[in-house]
């Protein structure tokens, strides 16, 4: 194979378990900080006086970086090392999180959290790159699974370390241990995990691509979340350049020869039909956790701690059940698992939808958590070993990339159109009334996209195990 390291790990070995270690801490320390600065934003918006809108952008621009920039992490790990990219992303990401903890205003903590996102987008490609380009083809599988999982907890358990760090200490801890985490990973990659590139990879960049992908979602993010206050005039030419750019960019993709996203991975059913999914799974996961964990603060009255101990359910089963998910994927194919998954995850948001001010946890909130997670791990390590079983190795990094930014972006439209949707807006986050009847609509609205995603991977995947497109 033209892509990986000179001599390929088994799974279990000290090396491989050290691959798995870097490429876990690293990306779940970025996972990470997608879902716990949710449980610290109403903490955060009493600190620095922030509107809604501006709790949207801490979300959102962390988001917008990455999603817009990780199709380029992808392609330079291809090109120039897919561990030397890694480690610049893992250093660049503690540099920003520091300067996140550091932050004196809603609008430091926003730009911020732009850089922190760049550093997100050129580590998180790589943490899955370099266990494709490291490990023998037939322990992918159920390595994949067990990065799917540790990765997975480390997404889950955010909104109850978030809790611990905003009610015993300070929220911008939640940025600053970020710090210690990333040497630890830096010093394991160094020491532990082997070089892989693709030699094959155009020595030229997609400079074009890069732009117009950015203006793309940054048009439609700033139009979806300015829209409540900003002045028509400037909403629609946002969303004119949003929309303009995206059309620019599939047009520019399928002529250039060395495109940022080569579409003839879009050939293949499974790579089209599993990104698909990941949009609509993705946009209704960030979403819910968003609307859900300021719910239990501002509606139920709940502190921050007791609202991030509610979603203990979803690590634990991650925890236990990630690494079988995945064998399990990969012995009857991805179908079965990527249509009951979403639809469980559906009927846990459904569930979720009628916490209000006097829910109790163990009648109100633990049964639909559970419900959630069972879907959850149902469907996180086979959508991730689909998309890359479904892309030549040669493409791992970009075909990681890809499925990221999908991801990312699904994420970043959901959390910046619902507010507006569902008549949320200003200081209401502050007034209980209001905020309810927002969130249940906005959880109804993630359960449709939960069922949506079902039904797409039921109607769209072949039944059977994939096989990979370089085998």
């Amino acid at each position: 194979m033209a892509v990986e390291c000179e001599t390929l790990l088994a799974r279990g070995t000290a090396q491989g378990r050290w691959v798995l270690a870097a490429a876990v801490l690293g990306s779940g320390m970025a996972m990470l900080d997608g879902t716990v600065v949710n449980i610290a934003l109403r903490t955060i918006g009493d600190d620095l006086g922030a509107s809604l809108a501006q709790l949207q952008w801490v979300v959102n621009a962390y988001l917008l970086a990455l999603a817009s920039l990780i199709l380029v992490g992808g392609s330079l790990g291809d090109h120039l090392g897919r561990r030397r990219v890694f480690m610049i992303g893992v250093g660049w990401f503690a540099v920003a999180s520091a300067l996140c903890g550091l932050a004196q205003s809603p609008g430091q903590l926003i730009a911020a959290r732009l850089l922190q996102g760049v550093g997100a987008a050129l580590l998180t490609p790589g943490s899955l790159a370099m266990i494709q380009g490291s490990f023998r083809p037939a322990d992918r599988g159920r390595v994949i699974g067990q990065w799917a999982g540790l990765g997975g907890i480390a997404a889950a358990i955010g909104p109850l370390l978030g809790g611990w760090i905003v009610e015993n200490a300070s929220w911008r801890w939640i940025f600053l241990i970020n710090v210690p985490v990333a040497a630890a990973v830096l010093l394991i990659a160094a020491r532990h995990v082997p070089e892989s590139r693709d030699p094959q990879a155009a020595r030229s960049f997609d400079v074009l691509g890069a732009v117009l992908g950015v203006l793309a979602l940054g048009g439609a993010t700033y139009a979806l979340i300015e829209a409540p206050t900003a002045p028509r005039s400037v909403v629609v030419a946002s969303a004119t350049v949003g929309v303009v750019s995206l059309v620019l960019f599939v047009v520019f993709e399928r002529r250039h020869h060395d495109a940022l996203v080569p579409m003839h991975l879009f050939s293949s059913r499974t790579f089209s039909v599993a990104n698909l999914l990941t949009l609509l799974v993705y946009g209704a996961l960030g979403a819910m956790l968003f609307f859900l964990v300021l719910q239990l603060q501002v509606v139920t009255g709940w502190t921050p701690l007791a609202a991030g101990l509610s979603t203990v359910p979803l690590t634990v089963v991650m925890l236990l059940l990630s690494s079988r998910a995945g064998a399990f994927a990969q012995k009857v194919g991805p179908r079965l698992p990527l249509t009951v998954g979403p639809a469980l995850c559906g009927v846990g948001t459904l569930l979720l939808r009628q916490v209000g001010e006097s829910t109790s946890y163990l009648t109100g909130v633990l049964p639909g958590m559970l419900v959630f997670a069972s879907g959850l791990v149902l469907l996180v390590a086979p959508l991730t070993s689909s998309v890359l079983a479904a892309a030549p190795d040669r493409f791992a990094g970009i075909a990681s990339g890809v499925n990221n930014a999908v991801a990312r972006t699904g994420s970043l439209l959901a959390v910046s159109a619902l507010p507006a949707v569902v008549g949320i807006s200003g200081e209401d986050y502050q007034r209980p009334e209001v905020f309810s009847a927002g969130y249940e609509m906005a959880q109804l609205i993630c359960a449709v996209l939960l069922f949506a995603g079902a039904l797409v991977a039921g109607l769209g995947l072949h039944s059977g195990a994939p096989a990979n497109a370089d085998r």
